[in-house]
């Protein structure tokens, strides 16, 4: 039986990459969120909720690159070397990131203050860097010969910068509502007052994405206005509405796990809207799946790694989870 392996390998890196920004979203959200709450206790609770999984939340970025690599080469050298200034800024941020959580706890009151900008410098930094390469990823890369063409600031537009605002705004959120369900008392009832804006902003997002992509790209309006496609797709952005409409009214009533799933839900959505518009091209415009796949037995071989990789790290992680689960406070700590 032959295997299309390099939809196989696609679906692997997209699964990854979108742990990721599930995961690692919303404890990068959490640093976001530190300008908006002053108390020390209020912030070692923040901190708290993340502590003993965030480390392991960044997996997914390892697996993400390493399967680029691995699965599809040309795509590897050709996006490293376009986001080569924009990459090494967010992997500053989350080295900065990474320091506060370890350091932090360990400093002097009189130095604390310190590790607190070291995270929320790192957590802003890394976001929107990310959100900037998605940005200029999605506006499509110069290509020559297999090579990338272009110059080294050709991923600073308008769009990048807005989609690197956007993903600010989409992982505050999912922090927002992450301390919802993590944490209770004021904190959470601050996180519930946070939470309002933050999705009717996202949702403008959303809105302005959806809106823009097309403009700019025919092909991608074609794609999702083209008959019989809007007929496919229609429930996209019917269930972005709806997911919404349902957030807004869950963060009115007895604050719960469900904001922090339908953002979840929304930021699936989201993304599965992006993927709509740029498959089968894992360099876009033009550049598909196929033609940047590497020789059929290296991805075979690479697949055995990655099938027994992948069940390890799911494995692991819902452990994690699972031990850490419940409510934090300053008092307690997880019960």
């Amino acid at each position: 039986m032959d295997f299309d392996l390099p939809f196989i390998w696609a679906v692997i890196i997209l699964f990854g990459v979108m742990m990721y920004v599930v995961m690692d979203g919303f404890d990068l959200g959490i640093g976001l969120l530190y300008p908006f709450v002053r108390g020390k206790v209020d912030r070692d609770v923040m901190m708290n909720t993340v502590a003993p999984v965030w480390d392991g939340n960044e997996t997914w970025l390892v697996l993400g690159g390493a399967g680029l690599l691995a699965a599809f080469p040309l795509a590897y050298s050709v996006v490293l070397t376009a986001f080569y200034l924009p990459l090494i800024l967010m992997l500053l941020g989350l080295i900065f990131r990474g320091v506060a959580f370890e350091f932090r706890f360990k400093a002097s009151d009189q130095r604390r203050h310190w590790w607190d900008k070291a995270f929320i410098g790192g957590s802003l930094v890394a976001t929107f860097f990310q959100g900037v390469t998605l940005g200029g990823f999605l506006q499509g890369i110069e290509v020559v010969d297999r090579a990338y063409a272009g110059g080294g600031l050709d991923w600073l537009t308008p769009f990048s910068i807005f989609t690197g605002l956007g993903l600010v705004v989409t992982y505050a959120l999912l922090g927002c509502t992450w301390l919802i369900l993590k944490t209770g008392g004021p904190l959470q009832a601050r996180m519930v007052e946070i939470g309002r804006p933050l999705t009717i902003a996202l949702a403008a997002v959303i809105a302005v994405i959806s809106v823009w992509t097309p403009l700019a790209h025919p092909e991608i309006a074609a794609r999702w206005l083209g008959w019989p496609n809007t007929l496919w797709f229609a429930p996209v952005p019917v269930l972005v509405v709806a997911t919404v409409w349902q957030l807004l009214k869950r963060l009115d009533g007895a604050p719960d796990a469900s904001p922090f799933v339908l953002t979840l839900c929304l930021v699936f959505l989201g993304y599965s809207g992006l993927g709509i518009s740029i498959w089968p091209n894992v360099i876009p415009p033009s550049i598909t799946i196929w033609e940047a796949a590497a020789p059929a037995q290296s991805l075979s071989f690479a697949l055995v790694g990655a099938l027994l990789i992948i069940p390890l790290i799911l494995i692991y992680t819902a452990w994690g989870y699972y031990v850490f689960r419940g409510k934090v406070d300053a008092s307690q700590g997880y019960h």
